[in-house]
């Protein structure tokens, strides 16, 4: 369940409208969380840093490829990352080192989604968080401890991610101070409320070498689940264990779908 027309809300509409409960994200923030841009700007108006970044329409790219290339050097220079807008596992992102690479990652980008983001190439760690919408209604999302992804490759790439079993060390908890802790716990929670998630997400942040600022990088709506994925590993370290945190998963979903059904779907003049 990655990626379109599984995460991106459209299975999530399917559920709403055969009236059956759901783990995770609704409709809403699902198709926001799976639009990248559109993630980074909902975050950025709850004041998080973020990605200084150039978005594409393919459209546009066909008819101002040098106006394009110009801005995307004037405001983020050299090195640059191209990724889809709508996609994950690092389908279609190159690192673009120079003006001449633009344009073949680009198009190949353009496989895969009408819309293309052009991020600055930060040299930063990447954190990663997971994130429990609480079983007390009204109460704060449940944040865990953070962990660190340390690839080998130059970076995360879907090679490192599913095909070298070397390919990244997952470092839990990472090491961080308590201040550090406590920032990028915040800044997940942050996002994830921005986002008006439910159920479940693991927010995905950078943290600057050079100015020890994180910054937000994408939330995944549906985190990689095996007993040795980062979603859950990071909430053994914080305390939950992998049948404790499906059963609260599992309990969140019944809960959401009892109050929907609560509500009234009809009107009538009196």
């Amino acid at each position: 369940m990655h990626g379109p027309l599984c995460e991106d809300g459209t299975i999530q509409g399917l559920l709403e409208l055969a009236d059956l409960p759901y783990i995770g994200c609704g409709v809403l923030a699902s198709a926001v969380a799976m639009d990248k841009e559109m993630a980074k700007r909902l975050a950025r108006d709850k004041g998080v840093l973020i990605v200084p970044y150039v978005p594409l329409k393919h459209e546009v790219w066909e008819k101002e490829k040098e106006q394009s290339a110009r801005r995307i050097e004037k405001e983020l220079g050299y090195p640059v990352f191209v990724k889809p807008a709508n996609l994950g596992s690092s389908v279609g992102v190159e690192k673009v080192k120079e003006p001449s690479e633009l344009d073949a990652a680009l198009e190949d980008a353009f496989r895969y989604d009408r819309k293309v983001l052009v991020e600055a190439a930060m040299n930063a760690r990447e954190i990663e968080v997971s994130v429990l919408e609480n079983l007390k209604t009204g109460a704060d999302p449940l944040v865990s401890v953070p962990g660190e992804i340390v690839p080998a490759h130059e970076f995360y790439t879907y090679e490192a991610k599913y095909l070298d079993e070397k390919g990244a060390a997952l470092i839990i908890p990472a090491k961080l101070d308590s201040d550090g802790t406590k920032r990028a716990q915040t800044m997940a929670r942050n996002v994830f409320t921005a986002l008006e998630c439910e159920g479940m997400a693991r927010v995905d942040l950078f943290l600057d070498r050079t100015s020890g600022e994180f910054f937000f990088n994408e939330l995944n709506t549906i985190p990689g689940f095996t007993s040795i994925s980062m979603y859950p590993k990071l909430w053994e370290a914080s305390g939950i264990n992998y049948e404790e945190l499906l059963t609260k998963l599992v309990d969140l979903a019944i809960s959401r779908h009892e109050r929907k059904r609560a509500l009234v779907r009809e009107f009538h003049r009196a």
